[in-house]
């Protein structure tokens, strides 16, 4: 049986007891957004290693597809759900506040990647929540999933700011070259970098004097502790544009990624199958550019228009600023520690690529 039917091509589709629906029904709106969801925890779930926070997510998904049933056949009891559900998010949100001071201040989400996939997450149940309730005014909806849809979201937001206070713990270890529970000191492994689970990113910012300052005296700590001195090495660049080519086959694109250091010197320059030509230039400027400006180029762009702080910069005898996205500067907390150019797309295309690579920065170091 072929995936497509066509059943759909005049924008409807089919609910259990009623045919012909459109598209743009409540009802289907909220099984879309649950679907998204249960996609956005499976994202989730590939970078987690705590087993027992894997298998309750893989249950709210399995929940999360019995919600979507009730919503296609309201009138089935099989598809309601009970409070025993909804008892299990709040036992777990009160172990984990259990295990750190939750903060009481409005969170920007974004103090690691792990956190701030939860916290996407988070959106798009409140998302759902809000679909679900205008589905409940409209054709009524199972107060139980109410219920839980509401705590779904509540979970989700301890959880990712105790994958924020768990993170800090272990940064904070990795400076101070304490161990946590579960984890063996640098010192203790020879060769090793000594940087925790979470990534290196995170490791400056517990070395904040009174001021809210990065010290720098420990961002060259934690520098020195990761082999790199300073700068980004070949072997570390090479393993960067491995992961890069990548998404970038993954996204149908070719394209040419090159890493220079801080000083905008390349390091390493990877020309794809099938990339353009002027790609290759365009690529090191970009890399060079962004250690030149100390920002992405993506944002230099919007200074350099008309009126703007950087007008008339990529104009500079040289020619080697460039003012469209792909170039972005590859830091270890605040400091630079080399530049990285993508081009073959568009401007944003080049761009997206390079915040990917950004992404597994910590993974790659």
């Amino acid at each position: 049986m072929n995936i497509y039917t066509k059943n759909g091509d005049k924008g409807t589709t089919d609910l259990i007891r009623t045919k012909n629906v459109s598209k743009s029904d409540d009802r289907i709106q909220l099984v879309g957004t649950i679907d998204e969801l249960t996609s956005h925890l499976g994202v989730v779930k590939t970078m987690l290693k705590d087993g027992d926070t894997i298998r309750i997510l893989e249950k709210i998904q399995g929940t999360l597809i019995t919600v979507m049933a009730g919503v296609a056949d309201p009138y089935n009891r099989e598809y309601k759900i009970n409070d025993d559900k909804t008892a299990i998010l709040e036992e777990e949100i009160d172990r984990m506040e259990g295990l750190f001071e939750r903060p009481k201040k409005f969170i920007l989400p974004g103090s690691c990647r792990l956190s701030a996939e939860i916290d996407v997450a988070r959106t798009v149940a409140r998302r759902a929540e809000r679909a679900l309730a205008a589905v409940s005014v409209k054709f009524g909806a199972d107060t139980g999933t109410k219920k839980y849809m509401n705590r779904l979201a509540d979970y989700l937001y301890v959880l990712a700011r105790y994958t924020d206070a768990k993170e800090a713990e272990e940064a904070e270890a990795s400076v101070s070259g304490a161990a946590t529970p579960g984890q063996t000191k640098a010192a203790d492994m020879p060769g090793q970098a000594g940087t925790s689970a979470f990534g290196a990113g995170k490791v400056a910012a517990m070395g904040e004097n009174q001021n809210g300052a990065v010290s720098e005296a420990v961002i060259q700590e934690v520098l020195k502790r990761m082999g790199i001195q300073g700068r980004i090495t070949l072997d570390a660049s090479k393993r960067l544009i491995g992961r890069i080519e990548e998404e970038a086959k993954r996204r149908g694109k070719q394209a040419v990624i090159a890493v220079c250091g801080p000083d905008g010197n390349p390091i390493a320059v990877h020309v794809m199958d099938g990339a353009f030509l002027v790609s290759f230039d365009v690529a090191v400027k970009k890399a060079y550019t962004s250690v030149a400006v100390k920002m992405s180029t993506m944002e230099l762009s919007k200074l350099a228009q008309p009126g703007g702080t950087f007008y008339g910069l990529d104009k500079m005898e040289g020619g080697n600023i460039i003012i469209f996205g792909g170039g972005v500067p590859i830091k270890v907390g605040d400091t630079i520690i080399g530049g990285l150019g993508v081009s073959g797309g568009t401007g944003e295309e080049d761009h997206s690529l390079a915040e990917y690579g950004l992404s597994v920065l910590n993974e790659v170091l």
